[in-house]
């Protein structure tokens, strides 16, 4: 318990005191917010502090902070102390600048942002991968609410041909379309309040229930052991814990949803509160979960249970038949909250590509109706598959964390640009690009480095030295190229003001 708790105050007092950091460092003022200049009655619509912040974290908590941290904690207690230190320093950090960045661009989306600040070549990559996140999350934020509800809810099993199982997807989808297509304020400022109750309260009865519970058994980090080495199936932590548990730590989609709320904050000091701090609660139900998941494995739970199985497990331990209702159904929000979100931002983001009035209620329809085609297209097959969910989660994680590192890469070219301290996205970003260049050089799902020319060097295929040594490579000229990139943009401004 001791590691457990020095975590939730790393995550505390740590976010609060970085917060106030970044903050300072961005500068706030009071200028006249997107939400209010440009007011449009769809997607620019001023809401409240309260209502902003709760809608950012639903939009960007999905079942990414439970199940990745249900897997994660297998590596051991380690995770107790990487999740916290990640999520004040890089993900919170992360969510607050680019939220606060829209916002002074007239509430750009990301691929508009990463054009103006990392050049025309750059957003074209860009454009491309985050429409495949944003395709892959609402898809796998159809599957797993759609299987807990049949499995958790209703008590029938989730497979292919299960007809019920097609009828829940069908409505997931339904609410997805309506969600997408009406205004912020009349589907998603409304509902959410509610969903934000269940997510709040599901997570503090898990919370309670580890804290009350005298018998409950967690981990706690010994130096005396490899601390980094603890996983039961030998997964190397670094990179696989990060791109395991990306939502409780740093979450590119993230930026996703920041940039469709910076649409709706009508005061830039709001920021903190909105986007900074919703990624702190973020990092808390991360915890949560993953001290719940820990319970149940010491207790002999095998270590390979599907981690949407585990989620019923650990709901039904410590909070009975009857609470447990109210957790599963907190996990099934999550997932929706996030999967509509996904296919509005993705919306938006086609919309500003292409110039297309979005205003214009048969345009936002045509739109929405090619992506929820591509959608169900991929949902086929990730059930249809033995293996299509875990193919579809690992392309996932990847794409999560790379977007991740273009966004640090933008927020770093703008601070630098600006004069100001630029190291605090750097170095997130120089470390996050080493952990998905590391990653995907090495797994199979990518170029399988070590399995398909390791002998050649005398290197087992389990072993990631060739992987790590390119990452690191990777890691270094990227850090070089952002930094000369800003320098040449603070160049630029000095200029400009002479």
């Amino acid at each position: 318990m001791v590691t457990f708790i020095i975590g939730l105050i790393l995550l505390s007092v740590g976010g609060y005191f970085y917060g106030k950091f970044c903050e300072k460092v961005f500068g706030p003022d009071d200028r006249t917010t997107p939400a209010i200049e440009k007011a449009d009655g769809v997607d620019y619509v001023g809401m409240s502090k309260w209502k902003n912040a709760l809608i950012e974290l639903l939009n960007i908590a999905g079942t990414g902070p439970i199940l990745g941290p249900i897997q994660g904690v297998l590596f051991g207690p380690v995770a107790f102390i990487t999740i916290p230190i990640g999520c004040v320093i890089a993900g919170a950090m992360h969510d607050y600048f680019v939220g606060m960045l829209s916002m002074r661009n007239g509430g750009a989306q990301m691929p508009k942002m990463v054009g103006k600040y990392l050049g025309k070549k750059t957003y074209k990559v860009y454009n491309i991968v985050v429409w495949i996140l944003l395709l892959l999350t609402g898809t796998v934020f159809i599957y797993t609410p759609g299987d807990l509800i049949v499995s958790d809810i209703l008590g029938q099993d989730p497979t292919f041909g299960n007809p019920v199982l097609w009828a829940v997807y069908i409505v997931i989808f339904a609410y997805y379309l309506i969600a997408t297509l009406f205004p912020i304020d009349k589907i998603i400022g409304r509902i959410y309040p509610v969903f934000g109750a269940i997510l709040i309260l599901s997570a503090a009865g898990i919370f309670g229930g580890i804290v009350l519970n005298r018998g409950v058994n967690l981990t706690e980090l010994s130096f005396s052991t490899n601390i980094f080495g603890q996983h039961p199936k030998e997964l190397s932590f670094f990179p696989v814990f990060f791109i395991t548990v990306a939502c409780g730590i740093m979450s590119g989609f993230h930026s996703t949803q920041s940039t469709m709320i910076s649409r709706a904050v009508t005061h830039e000091k709001e920021g903190r509160t909105t986007f900074y701090n919703m990624m702190l609660v973020e990092g808390f139900i991360a915890m949560v979960w993953a001290a719940g998941a820990m319970v149940i494995f010491n207790l002999g739970t095998p270590v390979d249970t599907n981690a949407t199985l585990m989620v019923g497990e650990i709901s039904r331990h410590f909070l009975g038949s009857v609470g447990a209702i109210f957790a599963i159904l907190g996990v099934i929000v999550l997932p929706i909250t996030s999967g509509d979100t996904a296919f509005r931002s993705l919306r938006l983001m086609i919309a500003e590509t292409f110039n297309i009035d979005q205003t214009d209620a048969k345009k936002r329809l045509g739109i929405s109706s090619g992506i929820f085609v591509v959608a169900a297209t991929i949902l086929l097959f990730a059930k249809s598959s033995p293996n299509g969910f875990n193919l579809l989660w690992r392309y996932f994680g990847f794409t999560n964390q790379l977007i991740a590192v273009f966004a640090l890469a933008m927020i770093s070219v703008y601070l630098r640009g600006k004069g100001k301290n630029y190291l605090i996205s750097l170095i997130p970003g120089t470390f996050y690009c080493a952990v998905v260049a590391s990653y995907i050089l090495h797994e199979p799902i990518g170029f399988g480095l070590e399995s398909r020319i390791g002998s050649i060097f005398g290197v087992s295929s389990n072993s990631y030295i060739i992987s790590y040594i390119l990452g690191i490579i990777c890691a270094i000229v990227y850090a070089g190229v952002i930094a000369k990139v800003g320098k040449q943009r603070q160049m630029k401004n000095l200029e400009n003001k002479n």
